[in-house]
């Protein structure tokens, strides 16, 4: 590790490989298209391609693959050698074209309609914004993906759009405040990454873990993270173990991975990383995840990445820290040292402020997923209400300027721990709020309603997209102003006026905040049934068309692929269910219930009580008759599900096959205690979340 530094990114066709490996001229034309936006020549690119693979096979490279993001929350790659014939022989060839364009299949991956199975054509197209690394021996060149005709099939796009569209409206607020020397505006982004570690063992045992990531049925356990030991505890030797390795392997990808601790549930932790340009955090993050799932395989365990593997401890997000930063290295998100005096962060400010507000259905379609649907309102993590935490000092800022008054700033407080040898310090402004979906953190949001299996680029897609609008309509009123600090002091103060409902500082857990909420006319989409539907609500169209982020057909789409794949989580995990109550399940208890009446009778011949067996072994057929009617309704209820209509379908989903499983898991979760642990057919709750020892 000493050698840390020269490790780092060592795995990555980075700037400094650039620079080192391109002719001059070819580096210089190739910094010059990307500062302008510009596609790159294709004698540029032969000759870049070139060095990237003279860089690769020093690195006993063999494949290439343009690795590129669909709608399936994971990574696609299409592995091709660059052996080439000649004679007898081969030479390993690697061309600009081959770098710029791919052409995988198309029609195997979700369209939600945009094309029919049997048109297969679909491209990838290099994005140059991020990096090429090598993975598992085979060079990875971050790609968008399209269809033959051109309509939008991946994560990527959408989000270069929706920091282009940021940049442009930034770009126009800068230069009415005299910020000339800004020349691009970029969103950054922080993801922290929270996870499970069990051990494969257990992991093998358990069908709804392999089937659905989630475990479908068990009982609570005597311990779970009731004492609050977990957090920040020390780390266990496979754990530590796992993360020096993990650290490791993705600094030689250049992920800049630095924070990583324990988190609340037992066998649960965390990992955060440095901010990032959006788009190379989304890339990096997909990579994390990836990375976590093969460096615990290597150690023995299993990374589990769903929101809620386990019900009755706390579920896994994935904490979205998101800011606005410009080329010269300044936040725009930055309070300063007088925050009241600072025109252009109340502004821009205001400017969230107004995007949250106006587009709370878009933030939290953004966060709707099968999975994330057990973990939103769990009393863990946000509720399914979005609202913004501004802090004590920000809000008596905002108000004052609403009730245009003098903002008296509080003098910051000295800490005095009451023991000599101790630092004084002076404490924050303000407290945080762990409570908030999106809470301002000093300098930052974070959006806390981020599901942990999710790629991060549909939320800061929103992010983007929705801010962007803001200014955009903030530049078209300050453009046309006659007296500019006049219209700004009163649009900055106006738009808080608005738009104030969304800022609540208070605790989002609590029964009385829904009622208050409803009374502020906010939105309560509990599932993401309720929610994505509104996702082609015709204001929401129209903000993507504005902002060229998609068109009225892939925003459709969009819903469509969402709708249908919330259906099929639920569906799996119904059949799921079935197949585990019929094959192992019921077996078990009747087996076991079997065997106790058997005990019975001998005992009774022998004129021994056998009241403990008589009781037992009644409520074991009561339950057991329970789950077998209980599997009957699910399965009608699967078998009833709507054949046309994604909403209609999702809701059905909601209402019917996914309230049939919870009763059904209800009953089985009853009867596994009454039974030994022997004759349970999977690992028990306790076993698992205990298991890495």
């Amino acid at each position: 590790m000493s050698k840390m530094p020269e490790m780092f990114g060592s795995l990555v066709f980075n700037e400094t490989v650039m620079k080192a490996r391109l002719p001059h001229d070819t580096y210089k034309a190739f910094k010059k298209k990307l500062a302008k936006g510009e596609p790159l020549d294709r004698p540029t690119a032969d000759v870049i391609a070139n060095a990237m693979k003279d860089w690769a096979l020093e690195k006993g490279v063999t494949h290439y693959t343009h690795w590129f993001q669909p709608m399936t929350e994971i990574t696609a790659e299409k592995h091709e050698a660059f052996i080439s014939p000649c004679g007898d022989s081969v030479i390993m060839e690697f061309s600009g074209k081959e770098l710029i364009q791919g052409e995988p299949d198309a029609s195997s991956f979700p369209s939600g309609g945009l094309r029919a199975t049997f048109e297969a054509r679909g491209y990838t197209a290099w994005d140059p914004t991020s990096y090429a690394f090598i993975k598992e021996n085979t060079l990875c060149i971050p790609t968008a993906f399209m269809s033959y005709t051109g309509e939008v099939l991946d994560k990527k796009t959408p989000l270069l759009r929706s920091m282009d569209a940021l940049n442009v409206q930034a770009l126009r607020i800068l230069k009415l405040f005299g910020r000339a020397e800004v020349k691009r505006v970029v969103t950054t982004v922080g993801p922290e990454q929270e996870y499970f570690l069990i051990d494969k063992s257990m992991y093998d045992r358990r069908p709804d873990l392999i089937y659905t990531g989630r475990t479908l049925f068990g009982a609570r356990p005597p311990k779970g993270q009731e004492l609050e030991d977990h957090y920040f505890g020390a780390l266990k030797k496979r754990v530590g173990d796992f993360m020096r390795d993990l650290d490791e392997t993705l600094w030689k990808l250049g992920v800049l991975a630095k924070t990583e601790h324990n988190e609340v549930a037992p066998a649960q932790h965390e990992l955060a990383p440095i901010y990032n340009n959006t788009n190379i955090g989304t890339d990096h993050n997909q990579l994390t995840m990836e990375m976590m799932k093969k460096v615990a395989s290597e150690h023995g365990m299993v990374c589990l990445l769903h929101e809620k593997p386990f019900a009755g401890v706390n579920g896994s997000g994935k904490h979205n820290n998101w800011s606005i930063a410009t080329d010269t290295g300044a936040n725009l998100l930055e309070p300063g040292a007088s925050p009241s005096e600072n025109a252009q962060f109340l502004l821009f400010l205001a400017a969230v402020i107004k995007a949250i507000d106006e587009h709370q259905d878009l933030l939290r379609i953004s966060a709707a997923s099968a999975g994330n649907d057990h973990r939103l309102g769990a009393s863990e993590a946000p509720p399914a209400i979005i609202s913004m935490f501004l802090g004590e000092e920000l809000t008596g800022i905002v108000e004052a300027l609403v009730a245009k008054a003098a903002y008296n700033p509080k003098a910051k407080d000295e800490m005095d721990i009451g023991v000599a040898v101790l630092p004084h310090f002076f404490k924050d402004t303000t407290d945080r709020n762990r409570t908030s979906p999106f809470a301002f953190t000093g300098n930052k949001f974070e959006f806390r309603m981020v599901g942990s299996a999710f790629s991060i680029a549909d939320p800061n897609t929103i992010l983007n997209t929705t801010v962007a609008e803001s200014l955009r309509l903030f530049a078209d009123e300050l453009e046309k102003a006659e007296d500019f600090n006049t219209t700004l002091n009163k649009l900055i103060r106006h738009t808080i006026r608005d738009h104030k409902r969304i800022i609540f500082n208070g605790n989002n857990y609590a029964d009385s905040w829904v009622v208050e909420a409803e009374k502020r006319g906010l939105l309560n989409w509990k599932s993401s049934a309720e929610a994505i539907p509104h996702l082609s609500d015709a204001k929401n169209v129209a903000l993507f068309k504005q902002h060229n982020i998609f068109t009225e057909a892939e925003v459709h789409s969009r819903q469509d692929i969402l709708l249908e794949n919330y259906v099929k989580v639920v569906s799996i995990e119904a059949l799921t269910m079935l197949d585990m109550v019929s094959r192992d399940i019921i077996p078990a208890i009747l087996g076991f219930s079997g065997n106790l009446a058997k005990t019975a009778g001998a005992k009774a011949a022998l004129d021994i009580s056998v009241d403990a067996e008589k009781a037992l072994c009644g409520k074991l057929s009561k339950l057991a008759s329970d789950i077998l009617a209980k599997g009957e309704a699910l399965d009608a209820a699967v078998k009833a599900l709507p054949e046309e209509g994604a909403a209609e379908a999702a809701s059905y989903t909601r209402k019917e096959i996914f309230s049939a499983m919870g009763a059904l898991r209800a009953a089985v979760d009853e009867a596994e205690p009454l039974l030994p642990s022997k004759e349970w057919p999977y690992p028990s709750y306790g076993e698992m979340l205990f298991s890495v020892r």
